[in-house]
């Protein structure tokens, strides 16, 4: 029976608004795609909490901006700690932080990895999380233009489209990929994928975040609630006599929020809501059934550790009270690190983007540059290191990146002039980082630390030298000669370097994140992951994590498409449908 009406709308939410059946903390790719098939319950109440605005800005909607939504108000702003292998430099974390989330902030490069990428993840989480298995869920989310193959879905909530305008540049970009021998292949095939022109998630020409696909959709339903402004400082819990999923650590009840009964046999502590600051007042929101955490890899273990599940000598150096002892909250971090090389170029890069005829042909037509992605292509190399490193064969280590415009500075610069960017991609990182705690106060950002190039073996650089020798090649070929100069944006004076040369001083000085953080709460069947492959918390009940913490390993690809499926996943999850 759904509940419509003033009065259907209190039942649903509590006459004061602060209670739901279901808890949904992070409106991203997958908190929105989550608690939008949620609500597709009438019976059941929704209340998504976001911590950003409301997706306003134009500059959210319109495809090349996304660098300009850097540094502010829609960004958490994250820098990692110094990097020690990166000449001690921090790395600029760009997130989204409004509705959502980095689907609003993100290029746009539609790029699902490797079927090998999730039987890898079924290694550790068992057969529901395996290829085979998430297909339906890929074809769930997906309408893709032109699908070439049977596992991309046709009439899903997420638009998958061709680009409307690339460059020429990225036309020859793919001629040099032939001309080095390798296939130029349709996008997101399971298997055996060269290089492609990106699919990008945009309608029409503009950005289609999940706050498009999945939100708006929905805001009709009376069980869903959308608050944002909204930033929670830490989960509540009360006893529970249910049976627990497992847990790493002992469960102990100093953070619990209802007293234990003296003499009582110890219980699984409950999830019962969250305290969230709205409009400078904290308040206690109350969950029926769950709580779900979807704030991304880096802002879902902070909270975990700030309601008392994580390393219990890291909780108590800020003095939090443990509830669940889990060692591997916040470990296991793993990025893509991108180092690009810019040469120069003479004319029709998306250098002109900002001039005012691009900006007329957006708004009356969505075409034109403003309607790029600016990652425009990309393709997948396996280097010689790939077999050094004991990588199963068939599968690539690099990924290419390629974009008509030099992007320097990590975005937050103006282009300086004309040229290109050809990038390589580390894409099975052995480095593991961690997300710490500051401090305990939930407004203050946490450490980031993604140890890049960190491992021991030195396997890392080695694998990212050999990505660039890659790019070298391809910038070495006719093609590519045809639009270049000759010259060198980045790194400058480059023309004067030999490509070792250039590739170390890339690789060290100007390197940066592709935004695909994972891993900070990784789902497996072993008691010392943080959820189980239900996603559920070990050693708590009724609460759950569903976004790109989960994922045990980073896939051969970019993280948006794999995060909307987790949401979908969890959601079947809860309405008992897998």
């Amino acid at each position: 029976m759904s509940r419509r009406g003033a009065s259907g709308r209190r039942e649903a939410f509590g006459v004061d608004g602060l209670e739901a059946d279901y808890v949904v903390v992070g409106a991203g790719s997958a908190g929105a795609a989550l608690a939008a098939r949620l609500s597709e319950d009438p019976t059941v109440s929704v209340l998504l909490l976001e911590a950003g605005a409301p997706d306003k800005a134009l500059e959210l909607h319109v495809p090349a901006a996304f660098s300009k939504l850097f540094r502010g108000a829609y960004d958490w702003n994250y820098d990692t700690v110094p990097q020690p292998e990166l000449e001690g430099r921090t790395v600029y974390w760009p997130r989204g932080k409004t509705l959502g989330g980095s689907s609003s902030l993100n290029a746009m490069m539609w790029i699902r990895g490797f079927a090998a990428d999730y039987d890898e993840w079924a290694d550790a989480a068992g057969q529901g999380w395996s290829w085979d298995a998430l297909v339906p869920y890929f074809r769930r989310v997906e309408r893709t233009a032109d699908p070439v193959d049977p596992t991309q879905g046709v009439d899903g909530a997420q638009a998958v489209e061709h680009q409307r305008d690339p460059r020429s540049q990225t036309a020859a970009f793919l001629a040099a990929a032939r001309e080095a021998g390798h296939p130029v292949t349709p996008p997101n095939l399971p298997a055996g994928q060269g290089f492609s022109q990106t699919m990008v998630s945009e309608h029409r020409g503009g950005r289609a975040s999940t706050a498009d696909s999945y939100l708006r959709p929905a805001k009709r339903r009376a069980g869903l609630r959308v608050v944002t402004g909204a930033h929670v400082r830490r989960v509540t819990f009360a006893p529970s006599a249910g049976t627990g999923t497992g847990s790493p650590g002992a469960a102990v009840g100093a953070a619990v929020d209802a007293p234990a009964v003296a003499g009582a046999e110890p219980v699984e502590p409950r999830a019962t809501g969250v305290y969230v600051d709205i409009d400078g007042i904290t308040r206690h929101i109350r969950a029926r059934r769950e709580v779900i955490l979807s704030g991304g890899a880096i802002n879902t273990p902070q909270l975990l550790m700030l309601s008392g599940i994580g390393p219990a000598a890291h909780l108590a150096e800020h003095g939090i009270d443990v509830v669940v002892d889990a060692p591997d909250v916040g470990a296991n971090l793993q990025d893509h690190l991108v180092a690009g090389l810019a040469p120069a170029a003479d004319a029709g890069t998306l250098y002109d983007a900002e001039k005012a005829i691009e900006l007329v042909r957006y708004l009356t037509g969505r075409r034109g540059m403003l309607s790029s992605n600016v990652g425009e292509a990309y393709g997948f190399v396996r280097t010689p290191v790939a077999d050094r490193a004991g990588m199963p064969q068939g599968l690539p280590d690099i990924e290419i990146i390629f974009a008509p415009v030099p992007y320097v500075g990590e975005g937050l610069v103006p282009t300086p002039r004309h040229g290109l960017t050809v990038g390589a991609i580390l894409l099975r990182p052995r480095s593991r980082g961690t997300i710490r705690l500051a401090s305990a106060d939930p407004l203050a950002a946490p450490l980031i630390d993604p140890a890049y190039l960190s491992d021991a073996e030195g396997l890392d650089a080695a694998t990212m030298l050999a990505g660039l020798a890659e790019c070298e090649r391809l910038l070495d070929t006719d093609a590519m000669r045809t639009v270049t100069t000759g010259g060198w944006v980045q790194p400058e004076g480059g023309e004067r370097m030999t490509p070792e040369e250039r590739a170390e001083l890339s690789m060290r000085r100007y390197s940066h994140t592709l935004y695909h953080p994972v891993g900070t709460a990784r789902m497996g069947t072993d008691a010392a992951s943080v959820v189980d492959p239900e996603l559920r918390v070990r050693g708590v009940s009724g609460l759950r994590v569903a976004d790109a913490s989960v994922m045990p390993t980073v896939i051969r690809g970019h993280t948006n498409a794999p995060a909307i499926v987790i949401g979908e996943v969890a959601a079947d999850l809860l309405r008992g449908r897998r």
